[in-house]
């Protein structure tokens, strides 16, 4: 792979990293509009308020996005910052969905975090003249 290749991986991965923005945006928007949360258990049902994460995933939807317009747009700042994000991220979503009845769900959302991981960091040093500012 050259390093022009690898300007694209970068890009694929802000796309996805914006996808992903809008996922957890709209898992935030939904949590708030549907203000009580069911969650069926063997013991019967669990109920707890998610207005509070609602929020918190819009907020956190919002920054996913944003960073990964940065990385579109070639800032330096933004392919470090995206790796630890998406880290977060992956764990974040693999605590609050890997326990619920949305297998198929989680395993999407993991799948694109991996993506975003793999295009960001695979050869690295290939990649490096293609975000440097030109003069």
């Amino acid at each position: 792979m050259n390093s022009k290749s690898m300007a694209g991986w970068i890009g694929f991965g802000g796309l996805i990293m914006i996808l992903l923005g809008g996922l957890a945006f709209f898992q935030g928007l939904i949590a708030v509009i549907e203000d009580n949360y069911y969650v069926v258990s063997q013991s019967g049902f669990l109920v707890f308020d998610v207005t509070g994460w609602g929020w918190t995933m819009m907020i956190w939807g919002i920054i996913l996005a944003l960073v990964g317009f940065a990385l579109i747009a070639g800032q330096s700042w933004a392919r470090w910052v995206s790796i630890v994000l998406v880290s977060v991220n992956l764990f974040a979503q693999l605590g609050f969905l890997g326990n619920s009845s949305y297998p198929l769900w989680t395993l999407l959302v993991l799948t694109l975090d991996i993506i975003v991981l793999y295009a960001l960091i695979v050869r690295w040093d290939e990649s490096q003249l293609q975000l440097e500012p030109r003069s």
